[in-house]
């Protein structure tokens, strides 16, 4: 494992603001906290790695907003397709890519990029994370993850993945509901999360520059877990909504209680999961007639075998990859998680589909944690027999 690499921000609070070893601590902390305060420098060149939906429109912000912008198509004859239509017909048509925007293999390497967004579905993404160092990836690049699921083969969370080789001060993710036609044309609700403030700060600029609105949040734990909660809930939304709205909406609900028991435990804050990155991109893609999560669950339902059903929608489908290493996560960390347990073994075939409602229909969440009120008097009762009265 490499050691962290010091981010920009990090390199010139030190070389402006030099605080001697021996310095109090009240000097050692606003030397730290003019650190942070000052901005991430505006780097000029970003990457997009993965030429999907997403990746594409993401790709024309970035370039909207004046980045020198480079989409990485996962094949040299996909980049070339894409460079001479200047569209790309089969996961964003209708959307002309800007003139400014370079386009090549993903081969190509990153040596250049002071931003590198990876917008490759989960299943990919550790190959493409382990193969950043040798693509070239410059000691101060901040890398972004857009994913919306865990990666293979532990169901870790990319910026887990990522701050653990690059440390997480150059580790950011973006979430929220981002449709990717509508965000190039109208926009969208983007939540841009770091443990670096300023690296949060300057993303959310970006998107900003671009006409999309962004929030800022020191969350990335939170807002990855809240997009994966969104996407395995849609999936179980799709799966029952045939059955009754009642047993849709209690496992979209269970799913969302259960990964936050799992998000809760390694710090993430709830307004994460209950703001634009959960409840607002669930409710995008619950009235999404072209969400790929909520159909994959509806071709559940009607018997279409898992791996047949990517054909079917004509894309990866982020939830049939990372619910059963949600699952798998959920089950390692001793949270009690039966409905997104249940729907693991529904995508493998495991679990009949009558089966699956009626354990969704069944399941109680863990009983609340009451707090006891102290009877009238008990404190005074208390009280006498310390005095012995």
């Amino acid at each position: 494992m490499n050691d962290p690499e010091p981010t920009a921000s990090a390199a010139a609070a030190d070389a402006a603001d030099p605080t001697p070893a021996g310095a109090s601590a009240d000097a050692q902390s606003r030397a730290r906290e003019r650190a942070r305060a000052r901005p991430w420098p505006v780097g000029r060149r970003a990457t997009v790695i993965g030429a999907g939906s997403f990746g594409t429109a993401l790709a024309v912000l970035l370039a909207r907003a004046g980045m020198r912008t480079t989409l990485q198509a996962r094949t040299a004859e996909q980049a070339r397709e894409l460079g001479e239509a200047r569209e790309n017909a089969d996961y964003l048509p209708g959307v002309e890519l800007p003139a400014s925007l370079r386009i090549e293999p993903a081969h190509a390497g990153v040596a250049r990029a002071e931003y590198v967004f990876l917008a490759v579905p989960s299943r990919g993404l550790g190959e493409v994370i382990d193969a950043l160092g040798g693509a070239g990836l410059g000691r101060r690049a901040a890398v972004v993850s857009v994913a919306k699921g865990l990666v293979a083969p532990d169901g870790r969370p990319p910026t887990v993945v990522l701050a653990a080789t690059y440390g997480a001060r150059r580790v950011a993710c973006v979430g929220g509901p981002a449709h990717a036609r509508e965000m190039v044309r109208e926009g969208a609700g983007l939540v841009a999360a770091s443990s670096d403030e300023a690296l949060a700060r300057a993303l959310a600029q970006l998107f900003t520059r671009a006409r999309v609105v962004c929030e800022q949040s020191n969350d990335p734990l939170g807002v990855e877990l809240a997009g994966v909660a969104k996407n395995a809930a849609a999936l179980a939304a799709g799966a029952t909504e045939a059955q009754g709205l009642n047993a849709a909406g209690a496992a979209a609900g269970h799913i969302f209680g259960e990964v936050w028991r799992w998000a809760e435990t390694l710090g993430a804050r709830p307004e994460s999961m209950i703001g634009l990155a959960g409840t607002g991109d669930l409710v995008a893609t619950a009235l999404a007639r072209s969400s790929r999560n909520r159909r994959a669950g509806e071709l559940l339902a009607e018997g279409v075998p898992a791996e047949a059903i990517g054909a079917r929608v004509g894309q990866a489908v982020e939830a049939l990859e990372s619910v059963p290493l949600l699952a798998l996560a959920l089950e390692r960390e001793h949270v009690h998680a039966p409905v997104t347990a249940a729907l693991a073994r529904l995508i493998s075939g495991e679990l009949p589909l009558d089966d699956w409602v009626a354990l969704v229909r069944a399941t109680v969440p863990p009983a609340a944690r009451w707090r006891r009120r102290a009877q009238r008097g008990s404190l005074r009762r208390a009280f006498r027999r310390l005095l012995g009265r």
